[in-house]
Formats: C-alpha cells, structure tokens, sequence
C-alpha cells in the first residue's frame, strides 16, 4: 500500500478521534505507532521483523531520547512558576489592582478582567488556567454589580487567550521544541503582539459600553487607595521584567524562568501567603500537569516521524509550488486552516497536526520562523474562542453556570473582529514580532 494513502487514512482517522475527545496522547502516539508499522510492513519483510527491527527501535529511540531535550526541562519550570505565583497570591493581585484603578469607569472592571488575565498569563503561562482562575474571581463580581452576561463572561474569555502571546507561554515552547527554534527569541516575539492584543481588548469594551451603556453600570470611586493598589502588583512585574530582562541579558529561557520560581519562593514565605503544605501541593499539581505535557510531547514526536514517512509534507510543498502560489496567498490558506480546525480541535492538537506541513512551507517561502511562531499562536490564541468548541467559553461556562454557552459566544463574537485585526497588522508588519527578538 501506498505510505501516502496510508498517511490520509490516518489522519482522517486521528481527526475523528479528536473530535470525540479521545485523549490527545493517545490518538497521536496510537495512530503514530500503528501508521509507522504499516509502511514498513507494506514495504516488505516478515511483520514480526518490521516490528521488531523497524517500528520497535523506531519508537523506543524516540522516547528514550526526547527527555535529553534541554528546552523540556522548561516546561515544568513555567507551570511551577504559575502554580506558585497562584498560591502566593501574585498572580491574581493585578486584577484587584486594575479593578480599583478603573471601576471609576463604566465598564471598568470588564476591562480590569482583561488587564487582570493578562497579568495572569505573564505568570502562568497558560491561557485556560487563566480562564478558569480569572473566571471565577471576576465574572461573578460583575455579574453581582449588574453587567450584562455577555459582557461580563465575553472580557474574562477573551483576556485568558493572552497566555498563549504574553510570555512564559506553553504553546511557545512546545513551538520551540517541535520545530527547534529558539523559545527565549519566541518569548520575547510575543510580548508586543500580546500587549497590542490586551489594548484592543480593552478598546472593545470601552466601545461596547459607549454603545449599550445599560451592559455596565456606572463607575464608582473605591475607598481603597490607588498607591497601595499599585505598589502591591510589584512581585508580578518584577517577575515579568525578570522573563523579559534575563532573556535580553543573555540569559536563557529556562535560566530565566527558573530564576523567577526562586524568587516566587523567596516572596511568598516573606509575605507569609505560602507554607509548607501549600507549597507542596503546587508542586504536587506542578508535575501531574507536566507529566501530562511530557507525555503528549513524546506522542507528538512519534506522531511526527509517521507523518514524514508518509511524504504528504514533501507532496503538500509540491502542490504549492507547482500551483505557483504566491506569499500572500499561501498566508491565506494557512489563516483559513486554522481557523476551520479551531472551531473543531484543542490548540495543541492543531499545532502538533499542523506543524509538519507547515515547516517546510516556511523554508521553502523564506518565512521567518520566529514571526511565523507568534502569527500560529495568534491563531491558536482566537481558536480559543471560536464556536463551536472554543474551549476558553466552555471554561467560563462551567464557572458561570447560569450563563449560557451561547450567550457567552454572543459576547465573544464582539471581540473577534479585534483579534482578526490584531492579526492582520502582525501579518503586514513584521516587525512587531521580530524587534525585541533581533535584541538578542
């Protein structure tokens, strides 16, 4: 049989598993492992030799070797960081900052939820922690105050896509480690895109209450000091320059990020806001989640050796090349997948099903690799939110249960044009991208 009709069959079949929520390792490290016995053994041999001088070595080789991998030990630091930061309490005190600084504004604490996920995301890394956190602290303290469902729900949705911009992301190093591109250069991309992306947030919800002022109440002066509110977000930020300034100084991004959970430590005994106990159960939660990320890392690695076996990367590049299609039009096509595969997949599972075909695209149209990372997950990023699976709507959904899922699409959908804007612009100007990343 053909490896080529092997690889279709396949990936139709890993496409169905998906979109019946089969557990993500198991899809890709299954139809990884079965895909590449059936191409050695169509291609000649005995089954119990290709099993055992081909796709047993093939596999184990993967597996054994993937963990030396020195960007993987990333991966645990950034989610200790954020379970860390949770528990010490700096991860969410961005919010109540922003919240008394803008609730003299109508709309102001949907706009303190986004400045507050945004916050989160810089710690945390992820953007459905950020969501399922920042949704429950506050979506029903504007649902209290009296703002409309879809806005309150809509500001906390959407601000939780900025962990997959705002750096330490996870959907930057696993980026970094599928395609071997620098994760400290990836981190440092991200960080215009994901403020460019907070403001246009923000100026969505400001537009929004000019033009239904009903959907928040009026703003109101809080008793609490706006110096103390201020001077208390200091370990965030300071965590944030740490991530930002050690990459720029040279440093690397596990050097830098590892640095940060010292720090973390060092702040939270001093404030009194972690103990032992606590400590040991963000590091409990710490290495189940990254036990889960290695495992779908080694299942994407076997998945990724099946799919170039197959040579549908090499076919699909041959396509584009004898239909002659230009830069802009293979951007196009690129945008369109996965926006369609966002309505239906996870962002990790389009990242790790679309990445073998795309790389060679780059290379052959000459595409920065760095700029392509930020505009892939940008795409990711709004993939969160797109009906209908839009997993960051499903998570405030399950916080806000007397708040339907359509209503919270409905609000969503007001700040999709933003989003594609944002894209746009990164598209048109690279630049945004690439300026602090060129620092180093």
């Amino acid at each position: 049989m053909d490896p080529a009709n092997i690889g279709v069959a396949l990936l139709i079949l890993t496409l169905s598993l998906l979109a019946l929520r089969v557990p993500l390792a198991l899809v890709l490290g299954g139809v990884g492992a079965v895909g590449t016995f059936l191409i050695h053994a169509t291609s000649g041999g005995g089954i119990f030799d290709v099993a055992m001088n081909w796709t047993g070595p093939t596999l184990l080789s993967t597996a054994l070797d993937l963990p030396r991998a020195g960007d993987l030990a990333i991966v645990p630091l950034v989610i200790l960081l954020g379970n860390i930061a949770f528990y010490a309490g700096i991860a969410t005190r961005i919010y109540d900052a922003a919240a008394i600084w803008l609730r003299p504004l109508r709309g102001g604490l949907a706009m303190a939820a986004v400045v507050g996920c945004g916050g989160f995301s810089a710690i945390s890394g992820s953007s459905v922690a950020c969501a399922s956190t920042m949704g429950r602290i506050c979506a029903p303290e504007m649902l209290r105050l009296g703002y409309d469902p879809r806005l309150a729900t809509a500001s906390v949705a959407v601000g939780g896509t900025l962990g997959s911009l705002i750096p330490p992301s996870v959907l930057f190093i696993l980026f970094g480690i599928f395609t071997e591109t620098s994760i400290a250069r990836l981190f440092l991309a991200g960080v215009l895109p994901g403020l460019l992306s907070l403001a246009g947030m923000m100026a969505v919800v400001a537009w929004w209450v000019g033009q239904n002022p009903k959907d928040a109440p009026p703003g109101t002066v809080d008793k609490a000091s706006r110096i103390d509110a201020a001077l208390a977000i200091w370990p965030a930020l300071l965590l944030f320059a740490m991530i930002v300034g050690g990459i720029l100084l040279g440093f690397s991004a596990t050097a830098a990020v590892a640095a940060c959970v010292m720090l973390t430590l060092v702040i939270g005994f001093t404030q009194s806001r972690l103990t032992a106990d606590v400590l040991w159960q963000a590091i409990r939660e710490s290495l189940l989640q990254s036990a889960a990320i290695l495992v779908i890392v080694v299942a994407a690695k076997v998945f990724f050796g099946f799919v170039i076996l197959t040579g549908l990367p090499d076919a699909a590049l041959g396509w584009a090349q004898d239909a002659a299609l230009s830069y802009f039009v293979m951007i196009a096509v690129v945008i369109i997948t996965y926006l369609i595969l966002g309505m239906f997949l996870e962002p990790i599972a389009i990242l790790i099903l679309t990445l073998p075909f795309l790389l060679p695209l780059v290379e052959a149209y000459g595409m920065d690799p760095i700029w392509f990372g930020v505009i892939v997950v940008k795409l990711l990023e709004i993939g969160l939110i797109t009906p209908p699976v839009g997993l960051n709507v499903f998570v405030i959904g399950n916080v806000t249960r007397d708040v339907g899922i359509d209503r919270i699409f409905a609000g969503v959908s007001r700040f999709l044009a933003i989003d594609v804007l944002v894209l746009l612009i990164l598209i048109l100007f690279p630049i945004i991208s690439t300026i602090l990343a060129g620092a180093m």
